[in-house]
């Protein structure tokens, strides 16, 4: 493993596994297998975590012969790495842009504190120049 792990760096398959692995905070294959769709089979999914270790998105500990996994990025980072990322390729780094497109999908829908904690940040940002 020469670089540091992106998330963005990940297979689709790759990233369904990680998803399972953040949601939980720690998986066996077993669980990884039952979270997956299209049924795979036990063998590959261990392969896949395998190989997701070798790539330094995973770490394991032995707990009573089984092997549970752990993800080696906080998911904050993760969020933020991948939200990066998509501010780059879809919104060439324009947040704004980003923002209004989430906030105008016609399903989006916002607790009164999800609503003050944008007014706040908006708030803030306006107040400093930005």
């Amino acid at each position: 493993m020469g670089k540091k792990p992106v998330i963005t760096d990940l297979t689709k398959r790759e990233r369904e596994i990680m998803e399972i692995v953040y949601r939980v905070g720690q998986a066996t294959a077993v669980e990884v297998m039952n979270g997956l769709p299209d049924g795979p089979a036990n063998a590959t999914v261990r392969t896949m975590l395998h190989v997701l270790e070798d790539k330094g998105y995973l770490r394991h500990e032995r707990e009573k012969g089984k092997f549970i996994y752990y993800p080696t990025i906080p998911l904050a980072s993760a969020r933020r790495n991948a939200l990066e990322h998509v501010l780059e390729t879809f919104f060439k780094g324009a947040e704004a842009s980003a923002v209004i497109s989430i906030l105008k999908k016609s399903d989006a829908s916002l607790s009164d504190d999800d609503i003050a904690s944008i007014l706040e940040l908006i708030d803030k940002s306006s107040k400093e120049g930005r």
